[in-house]
């Protein structure tokens, strides 16, 4: 799955106009901060965005980036490219020190530790950072104890054996040498319970295998384990289309793991498998609730306001990307997507640099893969505006679409070109 600018190649109209509002804001002396230290922690596309777009908007900035990793990979296609789809390339990948040099900002490779926000300082296995303003981009955990496993060397080993590598897209190299292994069986895609990264992806996925199988004449179903309703894009695919290779198994959760008996357990039944892609519940990284970011000892997601994104216990923090929490009462996340992470980037960029500037909202537009062979596809698109009593509205827009790699393949080469 891969997101889309709706009619523009590299910004949104909504997000053009606000661009083009605050442009002339962030031009002045007294809206341009001349000095001053950024410490984006997480270099997703969120982060990658910010850093860039700080450099843009306020060239006096010291602007560092931090990630455990010294790759940027991109999920965009990799769907595809696990199967061997349409001659899929592999995911997209960027050495991150390159990026920084070309792009004006520091760039620094560690594990991020903890936050000392009395101190505003970040602490990191390369050293601790100070900061006037901290962006947290660090995208997800996965919370392997939800399902009763919380020794490392058995999460390791599911990590290895049955991840379905939704956390790292380093981790996709793994997961399409297991698929290349396959022999045939069953296999079990286990989707996380909402919200979590990158909605459509899973059931696309799914998709995929159930062509991939087919195409290989290799015995055996894709067993699909939700805790969701099932997105309408796929009702189509799952319950014809491919009803042969598909089995969906709506609202069902999983409750343990025996990797040795290569079984899975539901609250209804014990569920064998040849081979499995487990996705268990995401959360922020469990620095931020060591910091005091997240909503509440229950809420696994960071707490910040729908518009600033700034944290609500501290001013100088903007959680952005996968690891925000929740915005309404009424549809709760915004979406976890790249598109979203990259506009929040934008918004956080804006306000840092612009001190006031009023902030526009996130959006995001979507390109699903909903049908193979022949490909079909459907634009998901997303939108938000404050009404006349403050209520924040979510509006959504679904339609048919006829050639959504080549839309996908365009979007990925203008959006890439704004951070990369």
């Amino acid at each position: 799955m891969v997101a889309q600018f709706p009619r523009l190649s590299s910004v949104s109209r909504r997000r053009f106009l606000y661009a083009a509002a605050v442009w002339p804001l962030l031009r002045t002396a007294h809206a341009v901060p001349k000095s001053g230290r950024v410490v984006i922690a997480g270099a997703g596309w969120g982060g990658l965005r910010a850093a860039a777009a700080l450099r843009q908007y306020a060239p006096g900035l010291e602007v560092t980036l931090v990630d455990r990793s010294a790759y940027f990979t991109s999920f965009s296609g990799s769907n595809r490219w696990l199967v061997g789809h349409a001659d899929a390339p592999p995911p997209l990948q960027r050495n991150y020190a390159e990026l920084a040099a070309a792009r004006g900002y520091r760039f620094l490779q560690g594990e991020i530790r903890a936050l000392e926000r009395a101190a505003q300082l970040l602490h990191t296995s390369a050293g601790a950072l100070p900061y006037d303003w901290l962006v947290v981009a660090p995208g997800i955990e996965e919370d392997w104890r939800a399902w009763g496993v919380d020794d490392a060397a058995s999460v390791a080993r599911l990590e290895t054996e049955a991840s379905g590598a939704m956390r790292s897209a380093a981790d996709l190299p793994r997961l399409r040498a297991r698929l290349q292994d396959f022999k045939g069986g069953d296999l079990v895609l286990a989707i996380p319970p909402a919200p979590y990264r990158c909605p459509p992806a899973p059931y696309e996925r799914a998709l995929l295998l159930a062509w991939w199988l087919k195409q290989r004449r290799l015995p055996g179903k894709v067993i699909v384990i939700d805790p969701n309703p099932l997105m309408p894009a796929y009702r189509r695919a799952f319950n014809d289309t491919w009803r042969e290779q598909i089995t969906y198994l709506d609202h069902a959760r999983v409750r343990a793991i025996d990797l040795d008996k290569r079984t899975v357990s539901t609250d209804l039944d014990d569920i064998p498998f040849a081979a499995a892609f487990l996705s268990p519940p995401q959360k922020a990284p469990s620095w931020l609730a060591a910091a005091g970011l997240l909503a509440s000892a229950n809420d696994p997601w960071g707490a910040q306001d729908a518009a600033s994104l700034r944290s609500g216990v501290d001013a100088s923090v903007f959680i952005i990307g996968d690891a925000a929490g929740r915005v309404s009462s009424q549809f709760g996340h915004y979406p976890k997507t790249a598109h979203v992470a990259a506009a929040m980037g934008i918004m956080v960029a804006a306000q840092i640099a612009g001190a006031g500037a009023a902030p526009a909202w996130p959006d995001s537009v979507c390109h699903l893969l909903t049908g193979v062979a022949p490909d079909r596809g459907t634009r998901l698109e997303v939108a938000y505006r404050r009404r006349g009593d403050g209520f924040l509205m979510q509006e959504i827009r679904q339609q048919q679409e006829a050639d959504p790699l080549a839309a996908a393949a365009a979007w990925a080469a203008a959006h890439y070109a704004e951070f990369l």
